[in-house]
C-alpha cells in the first residue's frame, strides 16, 4: 500500500547533529530501510561503530570525513560512500554538512553498536 509521509520525526543526538528520519523505525516504523537527513556542524564526531546494517551516505553540502578499517575517506558535496555491516567506521565533519543517510536495514542503537566514547583513537 502506498504511503505519504508528510513529516520527518526530529531526532537530536549528542554534538548538535540532527537527525531529520522518513523512513525508518521511529518515524515509520519500518525496520527493513531507514532514510534520513543528516545536518552536522562543523567539528561534530562521534564514537567509533560497528553497525549491523549497511549504510550509503549522500552528502549535500559540506563534507563528512569517514575513519574505516582501510585508512580514511573524505566524502564532499556530490560523492556517496558505502560502509556494509561489520565495518568499524567513524564519522566527522570539519565544516556545516548536510547529507543523507540509507541503512539497510533501518538504523537502531541496539544494532549500530557504538564503542565508549574514546575520541582520541
Amino acid at each position: 500500500m502506498a504511503e505519504f509521509i508528510l513529516n520527518p520525526t526530529l531526532i537530536p543526538v549528542p554534538g548538535g547533529k540532527t537527525i531529520s528520519e522518513y523512513i525508518g523505525r521511529v518515524n515509520s516504523h519500518d525496520d527493513d530501510v531507514s532514510v534520513a537527513i543528516m545536518q552536522a556542524p562543523s567539528g561534530w564526531i562521534e564514537p567509533y561503530q560497528t553497525p549491523e546494517f549497511d549504510e550509503y551516505t549522500i552528502v549535500i553540502s559540506g563534507s563528512v570525513v569517514v575513519e574505516h578499517t582501510h585508512g580514511k575517506s573524505v566524502i564532499n558535496a556530490g560523492q556517496a560512500f558505502v560502509s556494509h555491516k561489520g565495518e568499524r567506521v567513524r564519522y566527522s565533519t570539519t565544516e556545516d554538512t548536510q547529507y543523507v543517510s540509507v541503512c539497510v536495514p533501518a538504523f537502531s542503537p541496539d544494532t549500530v553498536n557504538r564503542e565508549a566514547e574514546n575520541l582520541s583513537d
